[in-house]
């Protein structure tokens, strides 16, 4: 069976000082099944070890007068393998719409990153049982005009899970990651990868990771801490 592919997220954390004391952690770690995501600042010295890098977001137009953006090709043209899209993070403090994720992709795919698209329900959502509605919602409008998802991943987050050390049942997810795949292959007629997100630590992985539906995780919290996600990465790989 094909590895798990573990992606770290490590958002807006860790100064400068920090970074180097973080990357000892993660020397010996020969995978192309790992993702580190750090801030834009911090990329370059994640390049050149045996993970994978990739960008926490990405802007959705390729050059010009963008002040603060970083486009695809820029990302593309140091080294960076991978993208985040359509975090709830953006989608809800920043009011990223369906209609930006979608450029953000075909922007992506234009300079040859491989997306890795972030979906999920809220509790008010999931109460009010539009879980599978939003989802559908949330895959049909960012994927508009898309021909090919080869290097496109979903992620799985319920919003709800994110941060509040609460997970789905494991059947729940089980069913959840398979409305998802079945929803996909009747778009396009080919599997796509989906990654498990929300509140994945050292203790509930080895539960987590007996999912045979789950093909990875999206780590958020967990992947700051350079002692908990090695023992997460060496837990699945």
């Amino acid at each position: 069976m094909e590895n798990k592919l573990i992606v770290g997220n490590i958002k807006m954390n860790m100064k400068f000082g920090e970074i180097y004391n973080y990357l000892n952690y993660f020397k010996d770690i020969k995978s192309k099944n790992v993702v580190i995501c750090p801030s834009y600042i911090y990329i370059p010295y994640f390049l050149n070890y045996g993970f994978d890098v990739g960008s926490q977001n990405v802007c959705s137009s390729e050059d010009g007068g963008y002040t603060g953006e970083i486009s695809a090709k820029q990302l593309s043209s140091i080294g960076v393998n991978y993208t985040i899209v359509g975090h709830s993070e953006r989608r809800i403090k920043l009011k990223e719409s369906n209609l930006d994720i979608n450029k953000k992709i075909k922007s992506s795919l234009k300079a040859n990153l491989k997306v890795i698209l972030c979906i999920g329900e809220t509790k008010e959502e999931l109460d009010l049982l539009k879980k599978d509605i939003v989802l559908k919602r949330q895959i049909r409008d960012a994927l508009i005009n898309i021909d090919d998802i080869s290097d496109i991943i979903i992620a799985y987050e319920p919003v709800w899970s994110i941060g509040t050390n609460k997970i789905p049942q494991k059947q729940e997810i089980i069913s959840t990651i398979t409305y998802i795949k079945s929803l996909v292959y009747k778009m396009y007629k080919k599997d796509i990868k989906v990654l498990y997100g929300g509140s994945i630590n050292e203790k509930n992985i080895n539960d987590l990771k007996s999912v045979k539906e789950i093909d990875g995780f999206l780590i958020g919290s967990a992947s700051i801490n350079p002692i908990q996600f090695t023992q997460i990465i060496n837990k699945v790989l």
